[in-house]
């Protein structure tokens, strides 16, 4: 299991192929990656975090899929800073022994991420910027696990 809280650029075909050499014995690998959208104008976002804590609240999560799931890997790769429209802001990828649970622990992650994560997000546009707030679709999805 890898947990990556980062401000550079990652690449995703190298993460993605990296992670699949490693997970030796999978009969699935799912990965997801997360973009700053440019809807509403935004063409910027910029993401704060405590370094120390984010991290390992990511692995605690991520330890609970690996376990619920009998992942044989997890990865986890998230950005900081200040990130411009089309840009990767985050990556999950799972490997298990069958996609149904690969599938699942990847929306788990994601899911969590989106919701739960100690990272505080602005988005900046043509006219200001304003902190995200938590919106109750988000909230909601957490339910079902």
């Amino acid at each position: 299991m890898r947990i990556v809280v980062q401000e550079a650029a990652f690449d995703l075909g190298d993460e993605a192929r990296d992670f699949a050499a490693g997970a030796g014995g999978a009969g699935a690998v799912v990965t997801f990656t997360g973009v700053v959208r440019g809807d509403g104008g935004m063409a910027a976002m910029e993401i704060e975090h405590y370094p120390g804590m984010t991290e390992k609240a990511i692995a605690g999560i991520a330890g609970q899929a690996v376990e619920r799931w009998s992942l044989i890997d997890a990865l986890v790769i998230h950005r900081h800073g200040r990130l411009a429209v089309g840009e990767a802001i985050m990556m999950v990828a799972t490997a298990a022994p069958h996609r149904a649970d690969a599938f699942a622990a990847a929306e788990f992650l994601m899911d969590y991420l989106k919701s739960r994560a100690p990272f505080w997000k602005k988005e900046i546009g043509l006219d200001g910027a304003a902190w995200v707030a938590a919106k109750d679709e988000d909230e909601a999805a957490l339910t079902r696990w």
